[in-house]
């Protein structure tokens, strides 16, 4: 029952955010395999908020909320990373798939059509939507997978895909240029495609939710969610590339 600030207490803190935990852990485990246990992530999310406790500094300004939620969200995915959930298999799906948008994008200089990308990886188009159902639970998105160590507010309005097997693309890009690389990567995103990610990201619309605004069926607001994810890292795993034929040459 120690005191942190404003009088206000750690157990009185730690039970007003435990509502926060709860959604946090509920908004990521949408995404997974129903073998993933949402109590399981909603224990470690209070870990999480247990350390923002302990670290919050109130003469940061910044709001208590905003750096738990922050440290909620990392809790929950570095306990993703190591329980390694997601078979290799799955893994390999979405890199092939995200390889034929990416080829096919850069060579047509435009967003490529579902029927391209199946004709490019030699499979049907419903073969292609079921692979882009079966992906959905890579997609686990979170910017703070790609901020650096700080609790910058800016960062707290966008979230992307995050690929643990990289190396930081803070480190490579750079925030200036990643922000703007991120905001370029939405934009052009198809009409649909775009309005998931605005929906979900900015909105915080379930997929559900989502699907009765558009007039279609969650699988395909899935479907919709995955495609977008590997478009955008497509698109930041090219800026990336340049960048570093420009340090080359």
């Amino acid at each position: 029952m120690t005191e942190t600030w404003h009088g206000t207490t750690r157990d009185e803190i730690i039970l007003r955010y435990a509502p926060l935990v709860k959604y946090v852990a509920n908004r990521i485990c949408m995404r997974l395999p129903s073998s993933v246990d949402v109590d399981d992530l909603y224990q470690v999310g209070i870990l999480g908020l247990i350390d923002a406790v302990a670290k919050f500094d109130p003469g940061r300004g910044i709001k208590f909320q905003t750096y738990a939620e922050f440290r909620v969200r990392g809790a929950i995915l570095d306990e993703l990373r190591a329980m390694d959930w997601v078979p290799r298999a799955i893994r390999q799906t979405a890199s092939v798939i995200e390889a034929a948008y990416q080829e096919i994008e850069a060579r047509q200089g435009h967003p490529a059509e579902d029927r391209d990308v199946a004709i490019k990886m030699g499979i049907s188009l419903q073969e292609l939507y079921q692979q882009l159902d079966e992906i959905r639970g890579v997609s686990i998105i979170s910017l703070e997978d790609l901020r650096p160590n700080s609790e910058d507010e800016e960062w707290d309005a966008l979230d992307i895909l995050a690929d643990t097997s990289l190396v930081d693309p803070v480190e490579k890009l750079g925030l200036a240029e990643l922000r703007g690389a991120l905001a370029q990567a939405v934009d052009s995103l198809p009409e649909k495609e775009r309005l998931v990610v605005t929906l979900y990201y900015f909105e915080e619309l379930t997929m559900g939710e989502i699907g009765a605004v558009l007039g279609l069926t969650e699988s395909r607001i899935s479907q919709l969610h995955s495609k977008a994810t590997l478009r955008i890292r497509a698109r930041i795993s090219q800026e990336l590339a340049r960048k570093k034929k420009r340090r080359v040459s």
